[in-house]
């Protein structure tokens, strides 16, 4: 039995939009950058809604004639600062791949070249 005061952990399951490119800041640690997609996928009317582009206790029958099928695609900034991991994410995951990621969500800000602050999301793996 362990005792948590406190967890920040996510996984997700999806496609890579873009191939991967890797950035870095003068001082410090590169890190490796790509966007994944997850899909949600259910029938009007369904309270269950499937992960990962699966809809949940429907029959490929009902899914191929249904003209009631919805679908929510997310995307998801992903950042790999891991000298190992990031290392091998740049170089072998490519757009289109379906990927795992496990990682933690960083909320952040930043400041764009209009000098507008922004919020920005990011899973780090």
């Amino acid at each position: 039995l362990v005792s948590v005061s406190a967890m920040n952990r996510v996984q997700l399951l999806g496609r890579v939009g873009q191939d991967p490119i890797m950035r870095q800041v003068e001082g410090k640690n590169p890190v490796t950058i790509f966007s994944l997609a997850t899909n949600e996928m259910w029938r009007t009317g369904d309270s269950e809604v499937g992960q990962g582009g699966e809809i949940w206790h429907l029959p490929l029958s009902l899914l191929c004639t249904s003209g009631d099928i919805s679908q929510k695609t997310t995307w998801h900034r992903i950042s790999v600062f891991r000298p190992g991991l990031r290392d091998v994410t740049y170089q072998y995951v490519r757009k289109g791949s379906r990927i795992f990621v496990e990682g933690k969500i960083d909320y952040g800000e930043y400041t764009d070249k209009n000098n507008v602050r922004r919020q920005a999301t990011t899973i780090i793996a």
